[in-house]
C-alpha cells in the first residue's frame, strides 16, 4: 500500500508540475480544434508495434520454448492492460505468469526475457536520443535524462551478455548456493537455471541481431503514431523531435507513478515539446492528453478481451508472486 500511495503523490506531483502556469482556455480550444480522424490510422500503427514486440518475444524465449508471436500476442496485450490499470508494471509478472500457465513455461526464465525486452527498449529509447541530439540541442533537463538511461541500460545490457556466454559464472552462482539451507537451495538453482536459460539468447549472435532490429522497428511504429497524434493538432514536429518526445515521454513512465502512467508521460512530453521545440504548453498539453489516451485505451480494451479469452482471474496477481511454473 505504501508503494500505490508513493505512486500516487509522484504522479499528482507531475500532474502539478506539467499544470503549472497553464492557460485553460486555450488548452480547452486545442482540444476542440483537433482532428480526430487521425486517431484511426495511429492506433492501427500502434497495434503493429505490438506485433512486432510479440515476434521479438518469441524470439527471446526460443531458447526456452517455441512460441509463435501469434501464442504471444494475448499475453503480451494482457500484460499492457494490467500496466495500464495496476501500479509498478505489475503487468510484467501477469504476463509472465499468463504465458507460464498456458504453456507450462518457467516463470522465472519468462520474467528473464521481459528483463531482456526492457533493456532493448531502454536501448533503443537511448539510441533515439542520440540521434536527436545531432539535430537539436538538448537542454540540461534531457541531458540529465540521457545520462541516467545510459548509467541504467549500458552496464545492465552488458553485464547479461557476459551472463549469458559465460557458463563460468552460472557455475560460480551455483557453487555459492552450497551456503545456503538445503531445504531453500533445490528452489533456488532451479530458479537460477530457469534465468541463465532466459537470457539464453544472448548466446546466438543472429538471434540477438534480430532482437534489436525488431526493437528499433517497434518503437519506429510507436514514434509514427506519435506522428499521426500530432498532425492531429497541426503540429509540423520533425523527425528527430517526434524520435525525441518518443524516447523522454516512455523513459520518463520509469519513474514510479500510478497506474497508467498519468503525471510522468505528460511531463515528458512536455519537456521536449515545450521546452525544446518551442511548442505553447496549452497545445503541448492537450496533444500529450490524446496520445497518451490513445496509447492507453486500445490495448486496454483488447487486454482485457484476452484476460477473459485466457480465463484468467484477478487472483492471478496473488499467486504470480508466489508460485513458481516448472517448464514441462
Amino acid at each position: 500500500m505504501r508503494r500505490i500511495g508513493l505512486g500516487i503523490v509522484l504522479s499528482i506531483v507531475f500532474l502539478v508540475l506539467a499544470l503549472r502556469g497553464q492557460d485553460y482556455a486555450a488548452l480547452v480550444a486545442a482540444l476542440r480544434s483537433a482532428s480526430y480522424g487521425w486517431l484511426l490510422p495511429a492506433v492501427a500503427v500502434y497495434f503493429v508495434g505490438v506485433v512486432l514486440r510479440a515476434i521479438r518475444w518469441s524470439i527471446l524465449l526460443s531458447p526456452v520454448r517455441s512460441l509463435s508471436w501469434r501464442q504471444l500476442l494475448p499475453a503480451v496485450s494482457v500484460g499492457y492492460m494490467a500496466n495500464n490499470v495496476l501500479p509498478f508494471r505489475t503487468g510484467e509478472i501477469v504476463r509472465a505468469y499468463a504465458v507460464g500457465r498456458q504453456f507450462g513455461v518457467s516463470k522465472t526464465a519468462t520474467l528473464a526475457t521481459i528483463v531482456l525486452e526492457r533493456l532493448l527498449d531502454g536501448l533503443t529509447m537511448l539510441g533515439f536520443i542520440v540521434v536527436a541530439a545531432t539535430a537539436v540541442a538538448l537542454d540540461s533537463a534531457l541531458q540529465r535524462v540521457a545520462l541516467v538511461a545510459t548509467v541504467l541500460f549500458l552496464p545492465a545490457f552488458g553485464l547479461l551478455i557476459v551472463a549469458a556466454r559465460s557458463s563460468r559464472l552460472l557455475s560460480l552462482v551455483l557453487w555459492l548456493l552450497r551456503y545456503m539451507p538445503a531445504a531453500l537451495r533445490a528452489r533456488v538453482e532451479r530458479m537460477v537455471r530457469s534465468g541463465f536459460s532466459g537470457v539464453a539468447v544472448f548466446r546466438n549472435s543472429s538471434a540477438l541481431v534480430q532482437a534489436i532490429g525488431l526493437s528499433v522497428a517497434a518503437w519506429l511504429a510507436e514514434a509514427a503514431m506519435y506522428a499521426l497524434v500530432a498532425r492531429a493538432f497541426a503540429l509540423d514536429l520533425s523527425l528527430v523531435l517526434i524520435l525525441l518526445t518518443t524516447a523522454v515521454a516512455n523513459l520518463a513512465t520509469l519513474i514510479p507513478s500510478s497506474p497508467g502512467y498519468i503525471g510522468p508521460f505528460e511531463a515528458g512530453v512536455l519537456l521536449v515539446l515545450a521546452g525544446v521545440a518551442g511548442v505553447p504548453r496549452p497545445l503541448a498539453f492537450s496533444y500529450a492528453i490524446v496520445l497518451h489516451a490513445a496509447l492507453y485505451l486500445p490495448i486496454t480494451l483488447v487486454g482485457l478481451a484476452f484476460w477473459s479469452k485466457l480465463q484468467l482471474d484477478w487472483a492471478v496477481l496473488r499467486r504470480a508472486r508466489t508460485e513458481e511454473v516448472v517448464p514441462s
